[in-house]
């Protein structure tokens, strides 16, 4: 229940509960009209003053109590409503002996008091003992459950602060091990420039003009300095117990194929399909597509084991495409994740401009779809402008 629909349900509680107290004012006045009238007005102003003691949430408690039970003890049946009312404010707050206290001294004391309206006439003896009870269980219902559904509510509440707490973590993992995999394939590339660009220089001085040679080791030093200050930068982000940068460059180095052939090794049925090249997609496209295919077949490896796995890879302009569907089968009870894979893989893909879709595909199926738009920079045929 949400903020808004909370202030809307305590206010009709307080508009209820205003008619209940006014009703039972009423009531006072018109059972003493029944019984004698003859201490009409004395009545009303008791009924009216009790009344409004309920009705002010600073005087509910111990005025309203006090004075409820007073009137009631004195004035008898008329004021016993408004005396029920007190009794159940009081079970609901959780003070029952208070509650059963009240209405002991009520109506013990109501014995010796106005006669007229005595509570302890033939007619009145259910009502009197009935009333009082009633309340107070009642009472005691109310508040427990009130206080059950405050529980459930902060419960509930608590659970989706952890669920976007969980969502935001997975978030921020996939970003770090995005950084972390770009620094080790932009390392990679200026170390084999660096590398080639210091070869040329030494070796080739003597056939090259001087002016090139000037260049080349311009270049190399640019080189150089990019992958230092690259390694300054983002090599903070790498998880201290990751593996080392070789294994970082995994996801790049090798291609899907492999996670096939290792998922068919592992009793998975898989069948792939590739359109394009690789090498006709960015290397963060790459990296993206290895993700996404690697974590739908754990997750069908998890929730339908057994079930063939299909995936389709187009790798052409204008856009990477990644699509692994599964029919239903036997979930594993062995198999423990933390279910924010799927909020990981979101976030890479949103990150290159793309976006991803996982859910049901119809007869129990499941279907992870990626597409992630090719920069502009990228011709039809696949190769930079």
């Amino acid at each position: 229940m949400g903020p808004v629909s909370s202030r809307e349900g305590r206010r009709w509680q307080a508009y209820g509960r205003g008619v209940l107290v006014a009703f039972c004012v009423v009531a006072a006045a018109l059972n003493d009209m029944s019984f004698a009238g003859r201490h009409l007005a004395a009545v009303i102003t008791a009924a009216l003053v009790c009344g409004t003691a309920l009705l002010v949430p600073r005087l509910r408690w111990p005025v309203a109590p006090l004075l409820v039970t007073v009137a009631t003890a004195w004035w008898g049946w008329p004021l016993l409503p408004l005396l029920a009312v007190a009794l159940f404010d009081l079970a609901v707050d959780r003070r029952a002996r208070v509650a059963v206290g009240c209405a002991v001294a009520a109506l013990g004391a109501n014995l010796l008091s106005y006669q007229d309206t005595s509570l302890w006439t033939a007619q009145s003896y259910a009502s009197t003992l009935l009333l009082p009870v009633l309340a107070v269980l009642v009472g005691l219902w109310r508040g427990g459950r009130s206080r059950l559904v405050q529980a459930l509510a902060a419960d509930v509440e608590h659970l989706r602060i952890e669920s976007q707490l969980r969502e935001e973590a997975a978030r921020i993992a996939e970003r770090s091990r995005i950084a972390a995999e770009m620094h080790d394939v932009l390392a990679h590339r200026l170390s084999l420039i660096a590398l080639h660009t210091g070869v040329l220089a030494t070796k080739g001085g003597d056939m090259l003009p001087a002016p090139v040679v000037e260049r080349l080791g311009l270049l190399r030093t640019a080189s150089v300095e990019a992958l230092t200050d690259l390694r300054d930068v983002l090599g903070v982000l790498r998880d201290p117990d990751a593996a080392p940068s070789d294994a970082a460059l995994t996801p790049v180095m090798r291609e899907v194929g492999e996670l096939a052939d290792e998922a068919r090794a592992a009793g998975q049925h898989v069948e792939l399909t590739t359109d394009g090249l690789p090498e006709q997609a960015p290397t963060t496209h790459r990296l993206a597509v290895h993700r996404v295919v690697q974590e739908a077949l754990t997750n069908a490896r998890k929730h339908a084991d057994g079930a063939p796995v299909t995936v389709r890879i187009d790798y052409r302009p204008p856009a990477t495409l990644v699509e692994v569907t599964n029919p239903a089968g036997t979930p594993r009870t062995d198999t423990v994740g933390s279910g924010y894979g799927l909020v990981g893989l979101r976030e890479r893909v949103t990150t290159l401009g793309g976006h991803l879709n996982a859910g049901p595909a119809g007869a129990g199926a499941w279907r992870v779809a990626a597409r992630i738009p090719h920069p502009l920079g990228i011709e039809q045929n696949g190769t930079p402008t």
